[in-house]
């Protein structure tokens, strides 16, 4: 009898622990909206061996559009000589600023500037275009020319050559007095069609991958950013900074110090960045050391609405990984159509986690983000084969099936 009268007790017991459990289990309630970051412009493209048209990009980049998603990575102001992908962002930044695609709801175009001539060379391309009076670059014509190779850098043979991505030597280099509060370039002019211009800077977590990336140490890469910041500020711009190798570093291993990345986050949070996405650029993060650098944030007191995360799906564990952050209360992710992506200076990194599988997972939790699946399934598709590479997106692949029988 005794016995009997406790399972009434038990089942008690387990129902309140369930109703604490977390997010996978609980009800639909607590999914919420939740934003995607769709950066395969930028951090998808750019490391792809062959070269992309222009025509490409911006067709790739109106069709994502069309889809819901609110937040699009566009381009990189970085010298064209190390990431050649990147090369005719100017005229993407001048194409979406002249004939904005049509989209549903208002778009933010953030680009990426590695250092402060990045962030000039943008502002003057932005102030040079009127909306509607730039050319419409998204169709070719016949006598249109291949845009000019960039000249050599005069340095390139010098030993202390600055890494690929934050290098000093700038075709494009722009006059300096770009680079005072108090210059004679305007913010970015507003679009018409409420879009937005951001820009992203970036740092890393460790001192060994900072050196192989930017050349410097991660001490000095924040002051590069504080520089950027002051002047993204002055011009009304917001800033998304990154921090890579959060989860794992090619060169140090998989055990990074959370409590490093708290400080190199918090660090950018405290100069002014308005939102710092924590990246996973190996893709080596595992669900327990995601929780645990989750809860270091935390604990530095950096709140979750100043946080979005960057997975890489190199073992498989990127939409394991989304489901911790989400179980945290983090609201915002990154992700790539198609799984496009790779990291130039972490070998054996695949792409960023697909945003067909991401939103097909968040959709199923519960989750809103007003990304339409079956739109980005047929854009994944699409951009796969005019690349002549694998789609990578497993819920963008059945879901066409299933649209297609």
């Amino acid at each position: 009898m005794a016995r009997l009268k406790l399972i009434p007790r038990l089942v008690r017991t387990i129902a309140s622990q369930r109703t604490t459990r977390c997010f996978s289990t609980t009800s639909h309630r607590f999914a919420g909206e939740v934003r995607i970051i769709e950066v395969g412009p930028r951090d998808g493209l750019q490391n792809e061996k062959t070269s992309i048209p222009l025509e490409t990009k911006l067709e790739l980049i109106k069709r994502l559009a069309q889809t819901g998603v609110r937040d699009i990575e566009a381009g990189s102001f970085v010298a064209p000589k190390w990431v050649p992908q990147m090369a005719n962002s100017a005229d993407v930044l001048n194409h979406l600023l002249g004939h904005p695609p049509s989209a549903p709801y208002p778009i933010a175009y953030n680009y990426l500037v590695p250092n402060l001539k990045g962030l000039q060379n943008l502002l003057k391309t932005a102030n040079d275009v009127k909306p509607g009076t730039a050319p419409d670059l998204s169709q070719p014509t016949e006598d249109s020319e291949p845009l000019p190779t960039p000249p050599p850098s005069p340095k390139e043979q010098e030993e202390a050559e600055p890494a690929p991505i934050t290098s000093t030597e700038d075709p494009n280099e722009m006059p300096s007095y770009t680079s005072g509060v108090n210059g004679s370039v305007k913010p970015v002019p507003p679009s018409a069609s409420g879009n937005q211009t951001k820009i992203s800077l970036f740092t890393a977590a460790t001192e060994a991958f900072s050196k192989a990336n930017t050349n410097c140490s991660i001490a000095e890469s924040l002051k590069r950013c504080k520089e950027i910041v002051t002047l993204a500020k002055s011009r009304d711009i917001r800033v998304r900074g990154y921090v890579s190798v959060a989860l794992g570093c090619p060169y140090e291993g998989p055990n990074v110090a959370p409590s490093r990345v708290a400080e190199v986050t918090a660090s950018l949070l405290e100069m002014g960045v308005d939102e710092v996405s924590v990246a996973d650029t190996t893709g080596m993060g595992t669900a327990p050391r995601t929780r645990d650098l989750l809860k270091t944030l935390s604990a530095a007191g950096i709140a979750n609405h100043d946080l979005a995360l960057h997975f890489h799906d190199t073992y498989g564990q990127a939409l394991v990984n989304v489901v911790v952050g989400l179980e945290h209360g983090i609201r915002a992710f990154d992700s790539s159509v198609g799984g496009l992506g790779g990291c130039p200076y972490s070998k054996g990194a695949t792409g960023n986690v697909a945003t067909e599988d991401l939103v097909y997972c968040l959709h199923s939790l519960g989750a809103t983000t007003g990304v339409d699946v079956a739109k980005m399934a047929e854009i994944g598709s699409w951009i796969s084969t005019e690349l002549g590479r694998e789609n990578d997106s497993r819920a963008g692949k059945a879901v066409l099936a299933r649209l297609r029988t």
